[in-house]
């Protein structure tokens, strides 16, 4: 039912039957969500808040008499509801989704790490941050989790070893102002994924996504290969399918035929992992600073 709620708060219709059955215990609301009324041109922070509280009179009570949160996710708080629409991005180590943002953003960001090895080993919530404060900061983990005005309290279930690998990170960026970016660690191959972290990458890949609005899965044009981990990853997205996007990187590289050929190869790996009648829709892309280096593709 939390995930109901959560899907409910971020779509653009509104169940009528549900505001009705709403206005009919608040006569106050219900004179705010009236049925027979246009609602494209009605506040949405005032259905939020009818929503907010429709959860804590209907829903609630039921996910605890019921003890929903032992084999569920964890009741919903205020701060579920007030949250900006979240946007998950995932890929293998330098693929380019430190740059992406960077890009995004329109400027650097505090903790970002850009380069060909291996940088980001960890998962970075990046928010909007405070009126009057420019130069962005760092929240560690463990005091993220802990503040109610966050949607983040229920990664606390995943210990310690999680916590020290997730910070929060707030930047002055206007995209900030109506989106959360979640930058997370590159994924493992061969040996490293088995070995290499003390906490579950593909468990707390899923309490992500079925939170966020929009997954984007990064590739490099280079690199085609889809490792294990990712493959369990994907295997863990089969129910968000909807909400996934492709975006192969650096595609600015390699010359027009060469795409073509790295395009093939990439949509014939997704399809042995990507079990969907539908073809996956690729989006190309190059997020350098510098002007792109082939002609053909300006």
């Amino acid at each position: 039912m939390s995930v109901l709620g959560r899907t409910i708060k971020h779509s653009n219709l509104i169940d009528r039957s549900i505001i009705a059955n709403f206005a009919q215990d608040d006569p106050i609301q219900g004179r705010l969500f009236n049925p027979s009324e246009d609602m494209s041109n009605m506040d949405k922070d005032v259905i939020f808040e009818g929503l907010k509280q429709l959860y804590q009179k209907k829903v609630l009570p039921l996910e605890v008499a019921s003890k929903y949160a032992h084999f569920g996710s964890p009741p919903m708080g205020p701060s579920d509801f007030d949250a900006k629409p979240m946007v998950l991005i995932l890929g293998q180590y330098s693929v380019g989704k430190t740059s992406f943002i960077r890009s995004l953003l329109q400027r650097d960001f505090p903790g970002q790490r850009i380069g060909p090895e291996p940088t980001t080993d960890r998962f970075t919530a990046i928010m909007h941050s405070p009126p009057g404060d420019e130069y962005g900061r760092q929240i560690p983990g463990h005091a993220l989790v802990m503040q109610t005005t966050k949607p983040f309290r229920g990664l606390s279930s995943f210990g310690n070893n999680f916590l020290c690998k997730f910070e929060g990170v707030e930047v002055a960026a206007s995209v900030l102002k109506n989106i959360t970016i979640v930058d997370t660690p590159g994924v493992l191959a061969g040996e490293k994924q088995r070995i290499g972290r003390d906490y579950d990458f593909a468990e707390i890949i899923k309490w992500f996504a079925e939170r966020a609005d929009m997954i984007i899965i990064m590739f490099d044009a280079h690199k085609l290969d889809i490792s294990d981990e990712l493959k369990t990853v994907l295997d863990e997205l089969k129910p968000h399918q909807e909400k996934i996007r492709i975006l192969l990187n650096k595609a600015d590289v390699i010359d027009s035929q060469a795409l073509l050929r790295v395009y093939g190869a990439l949509m014939w790996s997704l399809g042995k992992v990507v079990q969907t009648p539908e073809v996956c829709r690729v989006y190309m892309s190059s997020f350098w600073d510098s002007p792109l280096k082939s002609v053909e593709h300006r």
